[in-house]
C-alpha cells in the first residue's frame, strides 16, 4: 500500500470519527439544555421573541464564526434541548444565510492592488450577499404575517416522517446514546453540571466541524479545482448542482464560493456564470442541519432544518427569474468601489455600520 493510499485512509477515519463528534455534539447540546429547566427555556424564548431579534441575533453569530452551517445546528440543538420554540428559530436561521458570506469578499481584497480584477472580485464576492439580503428582504416579513416557510417545513417532515425517513438514523441511538449516559455522569459531578456540559458540547461541535471540514478539504480540493475549470461553467443546471453538491461535501458555503473568486478577478468567469453556483451553495449548506436534526429524533428541530431549506428554495423560485437585479447591483456596486480608495472605505463604512447597528437595536429593545 503506497504512503498515499494509506494518507487518504487515516484522513477517511478521521472524517467518520469527526462526524460522530460532530452528531454526538448536537445530541448533547440539546441535551445540557434540557436540564437547564423550564426557567431557562422560557428565558431563551423571550429574548428572541422578536423577530427583527432573531434574524439580526442569526446575522451577527454567523458572521463570528462564518458558518450556517454551525449555527444552524446549534439552533437545531437548542429547539431539540427546548431552549428555542420553531418561530422564533425561523428568523435566526434567515440571519444565518446573510452572515455567512463575509468570508467571499474578504477573499476579494486579495487583489485590491490591481484594479480591474479588484472589481470584477468585488462584485463577484458580493452578488451572494445580494441575493441573501435580497431574499430576507422579501420573505421575512411574509413569513412573520403567513408563514409559508414554516408551514412549507411542516409538510415536508410529516412527509419524511411518514415514510419512514427517520428510521435509518435510529442506529445512532445506540451508538450516541452510551456516550450521552457517560458524559452526563462525569458532568453530574461538577456545580454547574448543565453550564459545563453546554460548553462542552459547543466547543466539540466547533472543533469536529472544523476538522471535518478541513479534513474532507484536503481529501478532495485537488479535484474540485478540476470539476470548477473544466465543467462548472458549461450551463446554470451544472454550476446550480456542483454548487450544492459541493458545498454538501465540504460543509461550508464560504468555501464553495471563496474559490471562485480568483476565477472572477482572473476575468475567467462573469458574476452571471457564478450565480447559479452560490444558489446552489445555499442549498448545499442545509444538509448538516438537516443531519443533526434527524439525529436528534425531534419532529420539531428536523422541521426548523426543513425551513431553512425551504427558505432557500423559496428565495431561489423568487429571484432566480429576477437574477438581474442582485447581478446588476453587484457589478454596480463592484464598478464604484473599485474607482478610487475613497469609494472603498465609503463601502467598508457602511458595511461595519450594518452590523453594529442592528446589535445596537438589541439591546434596546
Amino acid at each position: 500500500m503506497s504512503s498515499e493510499v494509506k494518507s487518504k485512509l487515516i484522513k477517511a477515519i478521521f472524517v467518520i470519527v469527526y462526524i460522530y463528534l460532530f452528531l454526538l455534539s448536537i445530541k448533547l447540546l440539546g441535551h445540557s439544555f434540557k436540564l437547564f429547566g423550564e426557567g431557562f427555556a422560557e428565558s431563551m424564548i423571550q429574548m428572541t421573541s422578536n423577530p427583527f431579534a432573531g434574524l439580526i441575533i442569526g446575522i451577527i453569530a454567523t458572521s463570528l464564526i462564518q458558518s450556517s452551517s454551525t449555527t444552524t445546528s446549534l439552533v437545531v440543538g437548542m429547539v431539540a434541548g427546548g431552549a428555542l420554540t420553531l418561530e422564533n428559530a425561523i428568523p435566526i436561521i434567515m440571519g444565518a444565510n446573510i452572515g455567512t458570506t463575509i468570508t467571499n469578499t474578504l477573499v476579494s481584497f486579495g487583489h485590491i492592488t490591481r484594479r480591474a480584477e479588484f472589481k470584477r472580485a468585488f462584485s463577484a464576492s458580493i452578488v451572494h450577499d445580494f441575493f441573501n439580503v435580497l431574499a430576507v428582504i422579501v420573505l421575512f416579513p411574509i413569513e412573520m404575517f403567513f408563514h409559508p416557510i414554516q408551514k412549507s417545513a411542516s409538510i415536508l417532515e410529516n412527509i419524511f416522517s411518514s415514510a419512514g425517513g427517520y428510521k435509518a438514523f435510529n442506529p445512532l441511538k445506540f451508538i450516541l446514546d452510551p456516550a450521552i449516559q457517560l458524559f452526563d455522569s462525569i458532568f453530574t459531578q461538577l456545580p454547574q453540571p448543565h453550564i459545563f456540559l453546554m460548553i462542552f458540547s459547543i466547543i466539540i461541535l466547533f472543533m469536529s466541524l472544523i476538522q471535518l471540514v478541513k479534513t474532507i478539504r484536503s481529501l478532495v480540493i485537488h479535484r474540485l479545482e478540476v470539476i470548477i475549470n473544466d465543467y462548472l461553467f458549461k450551463n446554470a443546471v451544472i454550476g446550480f448542482l456542483l454548487g450544492a453538491i459541493i458545498t454538501a461535501v465540504v460543509q461550508s458555503s464560504s468555501v464553495t464560493t471563496s474559490i471562485i473568486i480568483p476565477l472572477a478577478g482572473a476575468g475567467i468567469v462573469t458574476v452571471a456564470q457564478i450565480f447559479p453556483y452560490t444558489l446552489g451553495s445555499n442549498i448545499g449548506t442545509t444538509v448538516t442541519a438537516l443531519l443533526a436534526a434527524m439525529t436528534t429524533q425531534n419532529t420539531v428541530a428536523v422541521t426548523v432544518a426543513f425551513s431553512h431549506l425551504c427558505f432557500n428554495i423559496f428565495g431561489i423560485a423568487i429571484f432566480y427569474p429576477l437574477r438581474r437585479i442582485p447581478i446588476n447591483l453587484s457589478i454596480y456596486i463592484g464598478e464604484k468601489v473599485g474607482k478610487s480608495t475613497r469609494n472603498l472605505a465609503i463601502y467598508i463604512t457602511i458595511y461595519i455600520l450594518l452590523y453594529f447597528i442592528p446589535i445596537m437595536f438589541i439591546f434596546l429593545i
